[in-house]
């Protein structure tokens, strides 16, 4: 796997990839696709992060929202992308997406998944860090339920700053850390309803919005517009709501 000089911090350790969270990912490569296994919350969620993704790149990319694919032509980076789950709609959208992972064996299930699907995504195992050293660029960059399993939010954040071109943007889903968010993130999803396998969530590492905000200035970018997703009970779905006590997404403009 191609990767780049990880940052470190003052203590020698990475500052950007945690490989106890990568190891966790790894084990789990082929089970992206099973929506009704360990990823079954963010196949749910799946419906509201597009939704709100979609209304961002067109209103800032002005592009008329009715289109078949609005997207059409915005190069779209998905930074820590999984499985694909979200690169595949993108790419129906139009957008020209690149997804990357730092593991080999999800980024195979991932491209596997596409080409059966008949959809060009360009997909690398590679870090974000590998991308900027290249001197890549993209109009748009989403990182979804990624920086919560970092050890430096504000890091990462400078990192995905170098690979959104001037004028373009980011899109960032994470969980605020409140003690609403430990009951339903962590108590309720991994150890009563078992929606996730226990111990994927560090409730320390939960990202405030205030926090975000200030991070994401410090990184070049303009305030984000922010908006939760709540999870419906009586309709077992999940939708935006301005409630971000618990999981929420933010989309901010890199000045150009």
């Amino acid at each position: 796997m191609e990767s780049a000089r990880p940052a470190t911090s003052a203590t020698g350790g990475d500052t950007t990839l945690d490989a106890r969270e990568v190891a966790r990912f790894e084990r789990l490569a082929g089970e992206w696709w099973d929506a009704n296994g360990k990823f079954r919350p963010l196949h749910r969620q799946g419906p509201a992060r597009l939704s709100f993704i979609r209304e961002a790149l067109t209103r800032h990319f002005e592009r008329p929202a009715g289109e078949i694919k609005p997207l059409k032509s915005i190069t779209i980076l998905d930074v820590g992308c999984g499985g694909g789950l979200v690169c595949e709609p993108l790419c129906r959208l139009g957008g020209e997406v690149t997804g990357i992972d730092p593991t080999e064996e999800t980024i195979a299930v991932a491209r596997a998944h596409a080409e059966a699907q008949g959809l060009a995504i360009g997909y690398r195992a590679v870090r974000a860090e590998t991308l900027r050293e290249a001197g890549e660029s993209f109009d748009a960059v989403v990182c979804l339920e990624v920086i919560e399993h970092v050890p430096d939010v504000a890091m990462i954040l400078k990192t995905i700053s170098g690979l959104v071109r001037p004028g373009g943007m980011l899109v960032i889903s994470t969980l605020n850390r409140t003690w609403k968010s430990y009951a339903l993130a962590i108590i309720a999803a991994e150890y009563v309803l078992g929606w996730l396998p226990r111990g994927t969530h560090d409730w320390q590492r939960f990202v405030t919005p205030e926090e975000l905000k200030g991070q994401l200035r410090g990184a070049g970018f303009a305030t984000p517009r922010l908006s939760g997703i709540v999870y419906d009970v009586m309709r077992d779905e999940w939708r935006l709501d301005p409630d971000t006590d618990v999981n929420y997404m933010a989309a901010a403009a890199r000045p150009g």
